[in-house]
């Protein structure tokens, strides 16, 4: 029994001490060194990735530049003379060598601030920052050579400000092409939208040939020759849901589906026409003849 409580004395004074260490400053301090190191740590990992990869974009870069420069100088023996496609291909050559000299300084530039930021750290990396500076100012300079080179055999400025010109009267083009297919469709949601009525008596209905009297046998005959278009008012189909006849007895001539409108009466005894369904009421005819 002694013994049993021995034991228990000994595994509660060690849980205390645990417990009494965890609590502890120096404790504390040693579990925010370990954090602090793990996230520099990371940090750094991230920092190296970084490093990696836009350095192995700037070697790619230089070896595209080198690429273009090499094949643009075989390109420039024996250019000389009318030889507009040539001339062209050097001239896009030399662009292509001036967009990937920008590239790689700007990815310079980016990799020079990520080691800034890590100090100490990133000493070999300085140096080799430094010597890819270097590589771009000993380029620099023969790009200068091989401009000068251009400027004698006469292809700077004039292969680069046709292709300019070129690419301008391209665009221009399609944005002419372009308005023009709005305009037309333009056209033709207006003409497919517009409709035209007209509230009249008989007589100007057949004065305009709106209408032609019937014989004896026949009924009259609505828009079924040349006819005035000058009484008819023009509208939007979308834009009109009623139409004022100013008439206390009205009669539709043109055809138009029953269930598509109604003859509402006002207080002034006058009749509108109020469309319920613009689609289905313009549907048979976009004319409407009302005779009042």
């Amino acid at each position: 029994m002694k013994t049993i409580k021995f034991y228990a004395l000994i595994t509660v004074l060690a849980f205390l001490t645990v417990s009494c260490v965890e609590n502890s400053q120096k404790y504390k301090s040693a579990i925010a060194e370990r954090d602090s190191l793990a996230t520099e740590k990371q940090a750094l990992d991230s920092s190296y990735n970084q490093s990696l990869v836009l350095l192995n974009d700037i070697e790619t870069g230089f070896a595209e530049i080198n690429q273009n420069e090499k094949e643009m100088k075989v390109n420039l023996q024996g250019v000389e003379g009318p030889k507009a496609n040539k001339r062209e291909l050097i001239a896009a050559q030399m662009t292509a060598i001036k967009n990937g000299i920008e590239k790689n300084k700007s990815r310079i530039a980016e990799l020079q601030q990520l080691a800034s930021k890590n100090g100490k750290a990133n000493s070999m990396l300085a140096e080799t920052i430094k010597r890819l500076q270097s590589q771009m100012d000993e380029k620099g300079k023969q790009i200068i050579a091989l401009q000068t080179e251009l400027d004698q055999k006469n292809i700077k400025i004039t292969e680069l400000t046709t292709t300019v010109t070129e690419q301008g009267k391209n665009i221009t083009e399609q944005q002419t092409a372009l308005e023009q297919q709005k305009t037309e469709l333009k056209k033709q949601d207006t003409d497919m939208n517009t409709v035209w009525y007209c509230v009249a008596t008989p007589k100007i209905l057949k004065d305009a040939k709106v209408i032609s009297a019937g014989g004896l046998f026949q009924s009259k005959q609505v828009l079924n020759s040349e006819f005035d278009n000058s009484i008819f008012t023009q509208v939007d189909l979308r834009n009109i849901s009623s139409i004022p006849t100013n008439g206390k007895k009205v009669k539709i001539l043109s055809q138009h589906p029953k269930n598509s409108y109604n003859l509402v009466i006002g207080t002034d005894k006058n009749i509108t026409i109020e469309i319920t369904n613009a689609a289905k009421f313009w549907s048979i005819s976009k004319y409407l003849v009302v005779q009042i």
